[in-house]
């Protein structure tokens, strides 16, 4: 199995691969000598559907017997002369078995069964009761919803992944505490809108432990957060958007039951670029919510993406973008050039912005945005973190990478470990230890094991 794209797809490999060896099925490490390939998509931008489309291009050159799930599965082409909509990859792949959209399980193992039928042997294969993972065994990703209700101009997500769907909040406690009681130390809670969790369901009371509790997005964080304690593990929020609820959810931050740390999408600071996006957010008042947020929890660190060339973008626009980076002072800020995605209505948008100046103005962003979180992490030099160890060779004895609370795995920067300077102090993968931060460097830190 090939799993690409977001942390979301992520999850959709994990359910799929958990039922397959709940039937007895195993996985190869190669595409040779493997009964099937199959390949979980991105379609998002430009760059990912090229990589979907060479991988299953490639899998199907060495093995041949491939099925294709995700969101580029959900894509279409123009049908010619009037003629219904073609799916893309079975245009570009015509000898594919199948193909299915995002989050379809059932539809994926009603393909593997018609042509690798296997049946389940009790006695010989064994799940673990998290489920198959494919992140290292101290974190995992928790999908707590599927969809969005925002049409933003840029995005194809709603019509790949539909309409929120939130997921039972007891049943999403329910995999918390399996994949803690399983050893994972940190649990990164993920969806298309985070903050909107329950809205579908209009907060309905759901039941956990015996207990009801409602479906939203401060509830489910306070649970979440008495798990994690009693693991002695950490609960990492993504995709939050910024509206005025999750204020409620600063004070389990400084109360150590979540991580202090939110990614929020913001995508740009001028309150027209935002209109021309139709975003859900109101760029005005996010430099009041950044404000509120550290004074709730002063320790809060914030990381978000940003859109820069969007069509009709002036030079006003985009200064007004670099003045709100250098006054917002975000800790970890990503930059895209706008790409224009088949589907998206922002395609029509007038003023395109030529791509040159797209790339010139993200490289000016980064420039900028950088220097700000160079800023920010050489104020931590002399601090004392915890440090969560992904990477220690020989117990740690020549040092290792580790990643404080402000470091989701994977998109922020890490912390590295030097030698500890007591020969009895060792480190291992999975386990937290204390560092002092002696110096700063690019992205990472460097850290003293104590």
């Amino acid at each position: 199995m090939v799993s690409l794209g977001c942390p979301k797809a992520l999850t959709d490999s994990e359910r799929i691969l958990t039922q397959l060896r709940a039937e007895g099925y195993d996985t190869s490490k190669t595409f040779a000598g493997a009964d099937l390939v199959i390949v979980n998509t991105c379609g998002f931008i430009d760059d990912a559907v090229r990589e979907s489309l060479d991988t299953i291009g490639e899998a199907l050159a060495e093995n041949g017997k491939v099925i294709v799930t995700g969101c580029l599965g959900a894509k279409t082409l123009p049908g010619a002369d009037g003629a219904a909509p073609a799916n893309l990859v079975q245009a570009m792949h015509p000898s594919v078995l199948a193909v299915t959209g995002p989050h379809a399980t059932d539809e994926v193992m009603a393909a593997v069964h018609a042509h690798v039928p296997k049946p389940h042997d009790p006695f010989v294969d064994l799940v673990p009761v998290q489920g198959v993972k494919l992140t290292p065994r101290h974190y995992a990703y928790l999908k707590i919803s599927e969809g969005c209700n925002h049409r933003c101009s840029f995005c194809i997500i709603p019509s790949m992944r539909g309409d929120l769907v939130s997921r039972p909040i007891g049943e999403v406690l329910g995999e918390a505490q399996r994949l803690f009681e399983s050893g994972v130390k940190e649990l990164l809670v993920i969806s298309q809108d985070t903050s909107a969790y329950g809205v579908d369901l209009r907060y309905r009371t759901g039941f956990w432990d015996g207990k009801p509790v409602r479906t939203r997005m401060l509830d489910l964080c306070a649970r979440l957060g008495e798990l994690a304690q009693a693991h002695g593990a950490w609960v990492r929020l993504h995709y939050v958007y910024p509206y005025p609820h999750v204020d409620e959810v600063l004070p389990l931050m400084a109360e150590g039951l979540v991580l202090p740390y939110l990614d929020v999408p913001l995508q740009h600071s001028h309150p027209d670029v935002l209109r021309r996006m139709k975003r859900p957010a109101s760029g005005e008042r996010n430099l009041e919510r950044l404000q509120r947020w550290r004074e709730l929890c002063p320790q809060i660190v914030v990381r978000s993406t940003f859109i820069a060339g969007f069509p009709g973008e002036t030079e006003a626009e985009f200064a007004d973008l670099l003045d709100f980076i250098r006054a917002a002072r975000i800790d970890r800020a990503g930059c895209f050039a706008y790409s224009p995605v088949d589907g998206a209505s922002a395609n029509a948008l007038p003023d395109p912005v030529p791509a040159e100046v797209r790339e010139a103005r993200r490289a000016e962003f980064m420039a900028v945005a950088e220097a700000v979180s160079a800023q920010k992490l050489r104020e931590r030099i002399g601090a004392t973190m915890q440090v969560l160890v992904d990477q220690a060779p020989a117990l740690g004895r020549k040092g290792g990478v580790g990643r404080s609370y402000a470091d989701a795995p994977e998109i922020d920067g890490v912390v590295r470990l030097l030698p500890p300077e007591k020969a009895s102090k060792t480190l291992k993968v999975g386990e937290f230890t204390r560092a002092r931060i002696v110096a700063a460097e690019g992205h990472d830190l460097v850290g003293q094991p104590l």
